[in-house]
C-alpha cells in the first residue's frame, strides 16, 4: 500500500469506521481512540497490505481494537453510591430511536456487532466473516439470533409504553 492509497483510505473509510465503533462503544472518546489505533495499525502495516484489500483490514482491526477494549473495561469495576436525596427522577420519554438502542445494547458484543456490520453498514455476509474471524454461516446463524433478540425486545409493550 502506498502513502497515497494510505491517504485515499483514511478519506473514504474514516467515518464508516467511526461510526460502526460508536455505535457499539456508546461512547465517543473510546471510539476515536480505537479508530486512531486502526489507522496507525494500518499504517505501520501499510507495505504489506494490498490497496484494494485497505477496507476489509481496518475494519478487522477496528473490530479486534474494539474488542480487545471492551475486555478490557469488562474488568474495572465502579461502585455506584448515591444518596436517596441526590438520585435524579425523570420521565422517561419513548421514541423508536432510544427504544432501538436499548434493543442493541441488550445483545453481546458479537451480535451487536454483527447487526451494526450488515444493517447499519450494509456488509455481506462472506465481508463480516472476514472482518469478525467467522465463516458465513456462522454470521447467518448469529446474526438470524439476534434479530430475533431484537424483535422480541422491541415488540414487547411494556418496552415501548
Amino acid at each position: 500500500m502506498t502513502e497515497k492509497e494510505y491517504n485515499d483510505c483514511v478519506s473514504q473509510y474514516s467515518d464508516n469506521v467511526y461510526r460502526f465503533i460508536v455505535k457499539n462503544l456508546r461512547h465517543e472518546e473510546d471510539a476515536r481512540d480505537v479508530v486512531q489505533t486502526a489507522f496507525e495499525k494500518l499504517w505501520i502495516n501499510r507495505a504489506d497490505i494490498d490497496g484494494a484489500k485497505s477496507k476489509s483490514y481496518l475494519f478487522t482491526v477496528a473490530y479486534n481494537q474494539m474488542i480487545d477494549h471492551l475486555r478490557k473495561v469488562k474488568r474495572v469495576y465502579l461502585k455506584d453510591e448515591f444518596a436517596a436525596e441526590v438520585q435524579v427522577i425523570y420521565k422517561q420519554v419513548n421514541n423508536a430511536k432510544k427504544i432501538l438502542e436499548e434493543a442493541l445494547a441488550r445483545l453481546n458484543e458479537t451480535q451487536r456487532s454483527l447487526v451494526m456490520l450488515k444493517d447499519y453498514e450494509g456488509y455481506s455476509y462472506e465481508e463480516i466473516g472476514q472482518i469478525t474471524g467467522l465463516n458465513p454461516s456462522q454470521v447467518k446463524v448469529y446474526l438470524h439470533r439476534a434479530r430475533i433478540q431484537l424483535k422480541e425486545y422491541i415488540v414487547k409493550v411494556e418496552n415501548v409504553i
